[in-house]
């Protein structure tokens, strides 16, 4: 990542460890991860507590991708509410996936206080903020499919969304107290190590660049270490997925998602913007989101250019949006920039893939990875101990690669442009 235009504001815990163990070359493990970042990490670590024998392998440093990088936000649930989920995937299925996707905060929460992690945290809720009068109407049908199930969600009016965001411009809103906002790059550096405290041999910047099966063995070829064996093998880079499985980089769009961070802000100001510290997502097609930080910064992101950033002009977008919702901002200076790279999968759903019996590979956060890939990673562990596919809340896919493929980033970048121009006729 280029410098000096990825300079986010999170910290790893001052006792973070630096990570090159390997299971010595020719001993056979359980299960070899390929990727440190909240998916692999969280399978690593309830694996070994499962008794299997566990090495992970990334490729640079552990937060380095998109684990580390992102905005925070702990939201339950997934991009689709509880009654489509049982429409597409019928009563049993659907049923065990909206319990899943309600309990992902849930599971984020939980570890960090079980384990002690060291990860500065808000559990105050999470409001999508509603701009247009449909938008509106989609966020009355959600609270209604919830509120149903219990969950702890209401709707918010113009008067309480602009008290508990100080923003201009929202009608109303959904607040889903089940939410809130983490250090990402604390909670991953945390993860990593409460796992190797459990048995997990990490190896940071070992990149894994061949997969071979023989005699019902996986051989992992590394580009500067030796080869590893092991029964199973996890593919858990999602949008940093390479060719390592054929095919499988073709099934998902990859998307920067950039982010800016004010200056620490002004008691006077503080006091009016986000004061109950809740995550904000807005509805727009090309929506921005946005918290405040442990140490006082107002933290905004949204979807950034498709190539590699070049100056800090290509966060422009994002301080106009900043400066849109809180005008009064407009002399507190912008002190970091910072970008990501996400998975987009075209149904807007993680996939779970098993192009060879004992080969797992899950793509597509779709930007709820936190609480998402947390969780998925105890079912994926489980799986790999039991192979009991029950275990698992999606059903396993085949690898079906985008049709056309290299040109859908050029199609994405034309419908992001045209989506910002709607977005800002409904101002």
């Amino acid at each position: 990542m280029p410098a000096p235009f990825s300079d986010p504001i999170w910290h790893k815990p001052q006792a973070a460890s630096k990570f090159q163990l390997l299971f010595p070359s020719g001993e056979k493990v359980d299960v070899v991860i390929i990727g440190g970042g909240i998916m692999g990490l969280s399978t690593a670590l309830h694996a070994a507590r499962l008794g299997l024998s566990v090495q992970v392998l990334d490729a640079g440093d552990i937060g380095q991708g998109a684990s580390g990088l992102n905005g925070g936000q702990v939201i339950p649930g997934l991009k689709y509410d509880p009654e489509w989920l049982l429409e597409h995937f019928g009563p049993e299925r659907g049923e065990a996936l909206v319990n899943f996707a309600a309990s992902t905060a849930d599971a984020v929460f939980e570890l960090i206080r079980d384990e002690r992690l060291a990860v500065p945290f808000v559990r105050n809720g999470w409001i999508q903020a509603a701009h247009t009068e449909a938008a509106l109407k989609a966020a009355a049908n959600r609270d209604r499919q919830w509120h149903a199930r219990g969950a702890d969600v209401r709707l918010l009016d113009a008067a309480e969304i602009a008290a508990k965001t100080g923003a201009q411009g929202y009608l109303g809103g959904w607040l889903d107290r089940r939410a809130g906002v983490i250090d990402p790059l604390a909670y991953t550096s945390e993860l990593a190590r409460v796992a190797a405290a459990a048995g997990v041999r990490i190896a940071e910047r070992q990149k894994a660049v061949r997969l071979a099966k023989a005699a019902g063995v996986w051989r992992i070829s590394t580009e500067n270490g030796p080869e590893l064996q092991a029964k199973a093998v996890v593919l858990a880079t999602n949008a940093y997925t390479d060719g390592l499985i054929p095919g499988l980089a073709q099934t998902i769009v990859p998307l920067h998602s950039f982010q800016v961070a004010t200056a620490p802000l002004p008691p006077n100001l503080a006091a009016t913007i986000l004061p109950e510290g809740q995550a904000v997502s807005d509805s727009r097609r090309i929506l921005v989101y946005y918290r405040k930080s442990a140490d006082g910064r107002l933290v905004l992101g949204g979807r950034g250019r498709m190539a590699l950033p070049t100056s800090a002009g290509d966060w422009a977008h994002l301080e106009r949006a900043l400066r849109r919702l809180y005008p009064m901002l407009s002399g507190v200076p912008i002190e970091k920039r910072w970008f990501g790279r996400v998975a987009m999968t075209p149904d807007h759903l993680p996939h779970i893939h098993e192009p060879e019996q004992g080969l797992l590979a899950v793509v597509g956060c779709q930007g709820r990875g936190v609480g998402l890939m947390t969780t998925l990673g105890g079912r994926v562990a489980g799986y790999l101990q039991n192979g009991d596919t029950r275990q698992l809340p999606f059903p396993l896919s085949p690898i079906r690669p985008i049709p056309f493929h290299a040109f859908r980033q050029v199609g994405v970048a034309a419908t992001i442009a045209w989506y910002r121009l709607l977005d800002a006729l409904e101002r």
